[in-house]
């Protein structure tokens, strides 16, 4: 068994600290090493490695003070194909292909999938109906599009889509209502949508979290998992003021709409 501790950081990063094995823990994209010593210190923790999602500095900041903490002993995980400073075990994958990590010490099976789009590398990892996608998948939203395609990142949030319903989502950011101010302009009449906003403003005017949320509620808010959709094509269609022939095409304008919303 274990349990998912979330660790706020910056103006609206999450890390995740996964605690097993009583007083163990592995980390999830440490922007921000000193925030992660100072909640193992106050909880008494011992940090055994850290898993990484991709490349960006705000999720992997964190690593060299951490490992300078634990004497240059933790176990960190992390793409191959992308330039992060510290991995000790990179993972190879090719593109939307998956592993399984085997963590000693740990009983829990750890999946990896590779899920290129936010960055060339990205990957996400999943434990039981836990998912850890860094900027991938938001509540309502996605990640931009700074170095895959939009054929890339569309199949990546296939694939994710696809876990059971009940996955909770781990994302990396408390983007929800920016997110959804956009969605409700995609789908105005989406009932569901509606009430998630009103959901989540409750959270956020009492300073809560809105993650993790769960597949299951995302495939019905947010419109980067609706591209198939005629409501959301027709949506984007009347933004662009002109016909779209297929899916990628639909998400790629969405995505570059959500850009400059």
């Amino acid at each position: 068994m274990y349990q998912i501790h979330r660790i706020a950081a910056f103006n609206d990063n999450y890390i995740w600290l996964i605690q097993y094995n009583s007083n163990h823990a592995y980390v999830v994209d440490p922007g921000c090493g000193q925030t992660v010593i100072d909640y193992l210190t106050a909880n008494n923790i011992q940090l055994a490695g850290i898993l990484i999602t991709h490349h960006h500095h705000d999720h992997t900041g964190g690593i060299r003070l951490l490992q300078s903490y634990y004497q240059d002993k933790l176990t960190v995980f992390g793409p191959y194909n992308e330039s992060i400073t510290g991995l000790t075990q990179p993972i190879e994958l090719t593109e939307h292909q998956t592993d399984i990590l085997h963590i000693k010490d740990w009983n829990t099976d750890i999946k990896v999938i590779s899920v290129p789009g936010h960055t060339r590398g990205h990957i996400a990892y999943i434990m039981d109906d836990n998912l850890f996608c860094g900027d991938t998948l938001f509540s309502g939203g996605c990640g931009r599009l700074f170095e895959g395609t939009a054929q890339q990142m569309s199949l990546s949030l296939s694939i994710l889509s696809q876990l059971p319903d009940a996955t909770k989502v781990f994302c990396a950011h408390e983007y929800t209502l920016s997110n959804l101010t956009f969605a409700t302009v995609v789908m105005p009449d989406n009932q569901v949508l509606q009430d998630y906003v009103c959901e989540v403003n409750a959270l956020r005017n009492d300073n809560k979290p809105t993650i993790p949320s769960s597949i299951g509620l995302e495939k019905r808010v947010n419109p980067f998992l609706q591209c198939d959709d005629l409501a959301v094509k027709t949506a984007v269609e009347s933004h662009l003021n002109e016909k779209l022939n297929d899916e990628i095409q639909v998400f790629k304008n969405l995505r570059l709409w959500k850009d400059n919303f």
